[in-house]
């Protein structure tokens, strides 16, 4: 069965598509490769003993993508191709809207003109804001998400409920909260291009003296060290959950089908709690700076992901100290890599 997997090279995208291999899939990967490298491909290839097939263009060329689904026999979709930095989006929201929008229409035009279901799309705990209570599950009302990028996410959602009940789609919204950690032999991981937006890259590019200081951005949150919360699971783990999902819509015996998945640990660690956990899982120091909030961020998300595990029967499983060592074991690979 022959899987899109857009923005297939990127961080969960990777790990995703080896998953997807891992299951006997065939993949077939559209990524632009402006959050990535050609290498990851390489490293596919080498993890799984199987190259996927590789078309390096932006979605929002219509006329490639066309090519792509004339070429080969596709049957679902997993949508990971979006600009994903939360301060970015606030500075330059109408680069997010245009790429994330438009890139997602376009693939849904092939599904509704070829007739194709099984979609799933790659959304975020943003679309939830800064919600009242925690844990935080897939009933919690929506709130105005606080940045450009979170906003994108919502009308990603918006748009996928409104194709599936229209065109009878099968449709699955995977509501990642923070992922983290690098594929256990060390050649997929976090790439950042410049200044990493996501702490934990951060933490281990300024553990490897890459980075001066670490910033953390704010340290009068009403949390027990005024650090910011988030619940951090290891990628490995959300990218399992994608097969899961999707295993799920091709075996369902229903035209339309909307599933929500929080997808998350249950846990929440404060920024300060994540850099002392690394500091201790790897044994090596992060020197950090306590700077002024970021415009975007909320004080605390973490996951009830009890409707996961009951339906897909997936659960998260490594912890965070496991998930922070993988990560510095990818840091050393690039270094390696790099001289």
């Amino acid at each position: 069965m022959s899987i899109l997997v857009t923005g297939g090279l990127g961080y969960i995208g990777s790990h995703t598509v080896v998953e997807l291999i891992n299951h006997n899939f065939d993949v077939i990967i559209v990524d632009d490769l402006s959050n990535s490298e050609k290498f990851i491909l390489d490293n596919i290839e080498e993890i799984t003993g199987k190259r996927p097939i590789f078309y390096p263009f932006d979605l929002r060329r219509k006329e490639l993508l066309t090519q792509v689904f004339d070429a080969h026999d596709i049957e679902g979709c997993i949508n990971f191709a979006a600009s994903k930095a939360v301060g970015e989006s606030m500075t330059e929201p109408l680069k997010y809207y245009e790429n994330n929008l438009f890139s997602l229409i376009n693939v849904l035009q092939e599904f509704k003109e070829r007739n194709i279901s099984n979609f799933i799309f790659s959304s975020s705990c943003t679309v939830y804001g800064q919600a009242d209570q925690m844990p935080i599950d897939e009933n919690t009302p929506l709130k105005e998400a606080e940045s450009s990028y979170g906003k994108t996410k919502q009308m990603g959602e918006d748009i996928l409920k409104d194709f599936s009940r229209a065109y009878q789609k099968r449709v699955s919204l995977l509501r990642y909260f923070n992922p983290i950690g690098a594929h256990p032999t060390a050649l997929l991981g976090e790439l950042p291009a410049g200044i990493p937006n996501n702490l934990v890259p951060y933490v281990t590019q300024t553990a490897a003296g890459i980075r001066e200081k670490l910033s953390i951005w704010g340290d009068d949150y009403p949390t027990a060290d005024g650090t910011a919360i988030r619940d951090y699971i290891y990628v490995v783990d959300l990218a399992k959950a994608h097969v899961a999902a999707l295993q799920k819509l091709i075996h369902s015996e229903e035209e339309t089908v909307l599933d929500i998945y929080n997808l998350g640990t249950g846990k929440g660690s404060s920024v300060l709690e994540v850099v002392k956990a690394f500091e201790l899982a790897n044994d090596v120091p992060v020197p950090y700076q306590i700077c002024p909030r970021r415009e975007g961020d909320i004080t605390i998300a973490y996951a009830n992901a009890d409707k996961a595990e009951k339906e897909l029967n997936w659960k998260s499983e490594t912890s965070l100290e496991e998930a922070l060592k993988t990560t510095w074991e990818w840091q050393k690979y690039l270094k390696d890599r790099n001289n």
